[in-house]
């Protein structure tokens, strides 16, 4: 896990890294800008049809909490969903300078098979912290509780979704993948985990994805190196 997150780190400085890190960055600020704008001109629509508020102060206000706590609390959503369009770049650059082999046999996924990933990546996460959300409630008695929790949930998800993205290159059916595509639990948890507390942080979240990505190319390609199947 160490090596794969440094390993990670060393090639951010790779121009085709660079290249994605600013498209995941400006389309999920685009993506961020753009809930804001619509939830301001919805708000401004409710609150004028109640007739509280005749100068649109509530309503930009409003607004502003809202896409606040959207950028705190859903960008690791959104964030997740942009990288699955990109994540063969960005698996792909990882596989060409550390497992060419690997490279050479791959099979790019598309686009279109970006969006469907991170479409049911979306769907996981809204729907899985939803069923959590009484559970958070709940632990919010404890101080540190709900946080835990809200963080393994997203742990678990979010190692899936980036295990994932790897294994789209090299098999044409997620769903008939094999076990040397996937990580164990243990790790694809610590994977997770990882990417989740860098997505809490500020500035270091708009990295967060990108690492993520380059760090589960090197896990599930060093343990399918070390597995049975591929050793025979």
């Amino acid at each position: 896990m160490i090596d794969a997150l440094f390993l990670s780190l060393g090639q951010l400085s790779d121009r085709r890294i660079i290249s994605l890190l600013l498209k995941v960055f400006l389309i999920s600020l685009m993506l961020l800008v753009f809930f804001g704008v619509g939830a301001y001109f919805l708000l401004v629509w409710l609150i004028s049809f109640s007739g509280l508020d005749n100068d649109g102060f509530a309503a930009a206000a409003a607004a502003a909490i809202i896409t606040a706590l959207t950028a705190i609390f859903l960008f690791r959503v959104i964030a997740i969903f942009v990288l699955n369009i990109f994540s063969d770049d960005i698996v792909d650059a990882v596989e060409a300078r550390h497992y060419p082999a690997r490279a050479e046999l791959a099979k790019p996924p598309g686009y279109i098979l970006g969006v469907k990933m991170g479409l049911a990546s979306v769907g996981r996460a809204i729907g899985y912290n939803l069923l959590a959300m009484p559970v958070y409630i709940v632990l919010l008695v404890t101080g540190v509780g709900a946080p835990m929790a809200f963080f393994a949930i997203n742990a678990i998800l979010i190692g899936r979704d980036l295990q994932d993205m790897v294994a789209a290159r090299h098999v044409d059916d997620l769903a008939q993948a094999g076990d040397d595509w996937r990580l164990d639990k243990l790790t694809r948890f610590g994977l997770g985990l990882t990417i989740a507390l860098l997505l809490a942080v500020p500035i270091v979240n708009f990295l967060a994805p990108i690492v993520g990505a380059a760090m589960a190319t090197h896990l599930v390609h060093k343990a399918r190196e070390n597995s049975p199947v591929e050793s025979k």
